[in-house]
């Protein structure tokens, strides 16, 4: 009986990888890790030093030096470009197909058409000269994301007081089955009327339309999510795996609202502390089971190009996994990486499509070296043969490389 651990320091990417040059050039040099270390030499991060951290970086630094017995690889990306989302998808077990990139215009009667069929009610609103928005049962928008990068995603803005989440989600899965964008973002919140929405409906480059969320209100009050991906079928990842053999599962963080599961231990949020304090009452209260956590405040400090704020965040997360170490039992196994790059020096303030460190902890075990991993779900691949499980879509254990 045991736990198998996973925390995602969202965005701690070590190093460029080798495909930037001709996919992703605004990224070459990017080394979020090392940038980091570089800037901050005062930085205190003890316990992932002690796990590998330079070891997965590649080269030492002054006083940050290679640790002698750490376990520890890295990771490329599988996915295309360098994608929270797609990064956490591929670390639960699946290889998202490379998505459309178009505005919401491009499909909308393909959407509408479907939408009808299913018995909604659907209307186009904007007018004649812009691009247009639905309108279902008068108390959902569907349109494009405009708050992350245009053509990626869609979102499905529905009134939780007129209508249940559950039902919203039915519309969101029906506007996921014909679209190939990357993301379906199906939400909704209270107190928010159909008015509401529309009131903060905009349309951008006289290509996008769609509601600004936060404008809208719609995150003030009762705010529920469902991030629906193309080519994602949760039933081939490691949580549902596990679902279906009822071991624990307790997803923490960003994590609890892009990965799918049947499991009531979610706990989303956004403050690191308060995730942590997650993380460890979750540690005490499982025997034998899966735990996740994002950390994603690192990756809003990348955002932001805020070195000293991403050192900060990486200072609490390493004091805290040093208390969760002292947690451990020699059955337990931790794993702490990264899902990509955001690396605040590059001089812009995107991902960058970086490797990710393996840093890995396991009573007892010393000087594993598990290579540079070709995909990220290696991680779910371990964990299912950890817990003597179907193996999930995509991935290769490495739990034989630290016997």
């Amino acid at each position: 009986m045991g736990k198998f651990i996973v925390i995602v320091l969202d965005s701690f990417g070590v190093g460029a990888m080798e495909d930037v040059p001709e996919v992703r050039d605004q990224d070459i040099g990017s080394n979020t890790a090392l940038h980091i270390i570089k800037k901050k030499p005062e930085i205190k991060i003890t316990n992932l030093l002690n796990l590998g951290l330079m070891n997965s970086i590649g080269e030492e630094w002054e006083n940050f030096k290679f640790a002698q017995g750490a376990n520890w690889g890295t990771s490329k990306l599988s996915h295309q470009g360098a994608d929270s989302f797609l990064g956490h998808q591929e670390i639960m077990g699946t290889i998202p197909p490379i998505p459309l990139n178009e505005p919401f215009s491009e499909s909308i009667d393909q959407v509408e058409a479907h939408l009808t069929e299913e018995g909604y009610s659907v209307k186009k609103v904007g007018s004649d000269s812009e691009p247009k928005i639905l309108v279902v049962n008068d108390c959902v928008t569907v349109g494009d994301n405009l708050e992350t990068d245009l053509g990626q995603v869609y979102n499905v803005s529905g009134c939780l007081d007129i209508i249940s989440f559950g039902e919203l989600t039915a519309i969101g899965k029906a506007v996921r089955d014909v679209v190939k964008v990357s993301r379906v973002i199906t939400f909704g919140g209270e107190n928010v009327t159909l008015k509401d929405l529309l009131a903060a409906r905009k349309v951008i480059d006289d290509t996008f339309a769609g509601v600004d969320a936060p404008e809208s209100g719609v995150y003030d009050k009762g705010y529920q999510v469902v991030h629906l991906g193309y080519g994602i079928n949760p039933d081939v990842q490691i949580p549902t795996i596990l679902d279906r053999v009822d071991i624990d599962v307790s997803l923490i963080g960003k994590v609890a609202d892009i990965v799918q599961t049947k499991s009531n231990r979610l706990f989303p949020g956004v403050d690191s502390q308060y995730l942590f304090d997650q993380l460890m009452t979750q540690v005490d209260e499982i025997d034998h089971g899966f735990i996740c956590l994002n950390i994603q405040e690192t990756d809003l400090a990348g955002h932001a190009e805020d070195v000293d704020r991403y050192a900060n965040r990486l200072e609490l997360s390493d004091k805290n996994i040093g208390q969760l170490l002292e947690k451990l039992t020699q059955e337990d196994i931790l794993i702490v990486m990264a899902d990509h790059g955001n690396d605040p020096t590059i001089g812009h303030s995107q991902h960058t499509r970086e490797r990710v460190p393996l840093l890995i902890y396991s009573e007892g075990k010393e000087n594993k070296h598990i290579g540079n991993r070709q995909t990220m779900s290696d991680v779910a691949a371990t964990a299912s043969e950890y817990f003597n499980v179907e193996k999930p879509a995509n991935g290769e254990s490495f739990l034989n490389e630290l016997s």
